[in-house]
């Protein structure tokens, strides 16, 4: 959530942040009810004190031995018209909150504006594997190697669902252990959280109320959903608390399945594992000083560069332009792996900084020794990776003329071969 003291003071440079991701914005309406909202409590505590000063005039008067039932009565509209003004301010507030937590975050200024067509590549690693056969599709090689059962998976589940079978559980499994052992490796925290979130968790993380309707949400009395990804657990884990400045940064990862709804149609080439309903993600993690969270991305984004180089893989790192960064966050890069089949390349990775905007609505604090004064946080968030087009990927850049696949050295001791036929 933005910060309503940096919109009050610098509205139009605010806009103009928020026009690099194609958001147009009119603040006029939102300054009109802040002021009110400041002219309602400035009323409310006048009429708070004049109760005060009526109390304390009952008690003179009444040593005195006098009459004070006539500021018993003013007491009386004092305190009717305290509560009509709580009301109002409220609905006021109320109306502020609304239109300030619709907003998404400002990009950083080195982030450029646009959409997708804007975004930059800054780095590629290896070449675009060449073949001497007519190579096949990853569904055709999963299928052949009966890797991916994708009939019975939506036999199980419906469209949007696959099932590992056989070396295709062994070698997904193989991918989060090789993503859990590194991470583990570089000292991050490693984290198991639930995968039934309450309404508070996507109100932290930036995504509730606007996307609602993108979460599986479970039957019951209260808000319940599955989780779409480990970082709308990881954001609220010190959600309202307040943490020393010694305790920063706090790395963390953590492994789940992710589920999402994905409303919308596929396209023809998104078959197989391409986008689905249900995919497993190690998600990296990070809260931070603010004056941190810079270096901090970086090393997010070399550890994800160095996990998709361990298996060989040729990609291209992204910087995404202002109107492809998730509205939560301020900047964001994509690990985009190559696809032969598709002629182009998908992200497994998408490295962010929501600097203070998730804080913000999470209430995440730090106070810094010495201080009084609490600061928020910057919150950071990283695949490390995702499997769902990495198996994929795997399949089709090391498919052999046979029709098998290479096994990623990093991958051969937990599946112990090194050829898949």
């Amino acid at each position: 959530m933005l910060d309503i003291k940096k919109i009050r003071e610098n509205p139009e440079e605010v806009k103009k942040a928020l026009l690099k991701r194609n958001y147009k914005v009119d603040f006029n309406v939102l300054l009109e009810l802040d002021e009110e909202r400041k002219k309602l409590i400035t009323e409310v505590e006048e009429l708070k004190a004049q109760r005060n000063k009526a109390s304390k005039d009952v008690g003179q008067i009444k040593r005195d031995g006098g009459d004070a039932s006539h500021l018993f009565d003013e007491m009386k509209k004092a305190s009717d018209k305290i509560k009509e003004l709580d009301i109002k301010a409220a609905e006021v507030d109320n109306k502020v909150k609304e239109f300030v937590e619709a907003l998404p975050n400002l990009p950083d200024d080195d982030v450029v504006a646009g959409g997708k067509e804007n975004n930059q590549v800054v780095k590629t690693f290896g070449k675009k594997p060449e073949f001497g056969f007519e190579a096949k599709n990853h569904v055709d090689l999963a299928t052949n190697l009966k890797l991916i059962d994708y009939e019975r998976g939506v036999k199980l589940g419906g469209n949007g669902f696959w099932l590992y079978s056989g070396m295709g559980a062994q070698i997904e499994w193989a991918l989060l252990n090789y993503f859990v052992s590194e991470h583990i490796k570089d000292g991050y925290e490693f984290i198991l959280p639930p995968h039934m979130l309450n309404y508070e968790c996507g109100y932290g993380a930036g995504q509730f109320p606007k996307f609602e309707e993108d979460v599986f949400r479970l039957q019951g009395d209260r808000f319940m959903f599955m989780l779409p990804t480990a970082e709308t657990a990881l954001i609220n884990l010190y959600r309202d608390e307040i943490l020393s400045g010694e305790e920063l940064p706090k790395r963390l990862f953590a492994y789940t399945p992710c589920y999402r709804r994905e409303a919308g149609s596929y396209r023809a080439n998104e078959r197989g594992m391409i986008r689905g309903h249900q995919f497993n993600k190690v998600e990296m993690f990070a809260f931070t000083k603010p004056e941190e969270s810079d270096a901090l991305q970086k090393e997010l984004i070399d550890k994800a560069c160095r996990l998709v180089e361990g298996l060989g893989l040729h990609y291209q790192l992204t910087k995404l332009a202002a109107g492809d960064v998730s509205a939560s966050m301020a900047s964001t890069y994509d690990i985009e792996i190559w696809m032969p089949s598709m002629n182009e390349y998908k992200e497994v990775s998408s490295v962010s900084n929501a600097r203070d905007y998730q804080a913000r609505r999470a209430a995440l604090r730090f106070k810094r020794k010495g201080e009084k004064k609490t600061e928020l946080m910057h919150t950071l968030n990283g695949s490390g990776l995702a499997t769902s087009r990495l198996l994929p990927a795997i399949l089709e850049q090391n498919q052999q003329a046979d029709g098998s696949v290479i096994v990623p050295e990093v991958l051969r001791k937990y599946i112990g071969i090194d050829i898949i036929k």
